[in-house]
């Protein structure tokens, strides 16, 4: 295969900043999805459909196009914490995550003509202790409020986080070594900055 054209099913920079780390050379094109989630659906399954779907959704894609697709979300005492609505529920999310250990589900969709392939990260995140002084200082930075679970380890974020267990990548919201393994399940080879 010569020429790989890439197209990012989604508008987070976060994910256009990997892509760009790892030298892929890609255009944005959000996906269109219904995010609710389903009666009952297990906190994977519903990450891993999102990303299978935004992938899909995607149309005018051939044998020559490969589709990336991502879903993030964070998982506390069995509830699913979206991005937050305001500063309010933010600092509602923060206090819930404080001195504690959640998850956080990263799946990947990588779509090639018709065939589509996922996987799903999962991470242990643990917080530090945050008194509202804090929790209120972030929220102001405005750096939770487009970020499931109300934060960002790749920024301000970081120092509230006390340990992770895991792919840091798929907590900043593309798992970039199961991207490269899912696209050579689709017969596209990463060799460092090209797609093969």
């Amino acid at each position: 295969m010569s020429a790989v054209r890439v197209i990012l099913a989604s508008a987070s920079p976060r994910r256009r900043e990997l892509l760009s780390l790892i030298g892929i050379a890609h255009e944005v094109r959000p996906a269109d999805v219904d995010e609710t989630i389903q009666e009952n659906e297990a906190p994977a399954v519903y990450a891993e459909r999102l990303a299978r779907a935004k992938a899909a959704a995607i149309d005018e894609v051939d044998d020559a196009t490969l589709v990336i697709a991502a879903d993030t979300i964070v998982v506390i005492d069995d509830a699913v914490l979206g991005k937050p609505a305001d500063g309010p529920d933010a600092a509602r999310m923060l206090r819930c995550l404080a001195g504690r250990t959640h998850t956080v589900y990263t799946a990947v969709g990588v779509r090639r003509g018709a065939r589509i392939v996922s996987a799903v990260e999962h991470v242990a995140v643990t917080f530090r202790e945050l008194g509202d002084d804090q929790i209120s200082s972030y929220i102001a930075t405005g750096e939770p409020m487009d970020k499931a679970g109300a934060y960002g380890i790749q920024g301000y974020g970081a120092t509230i986080v006390e340990r992770i267990d895991g792919d840091y990548f798929a907590v900043m919201g593309l798992a970039l070594g199961t991207l490269v393994r899912l696209m050579a399940t689709c017969g596209v080879r990463y060799d460092f900055g090209r797609l093969e």
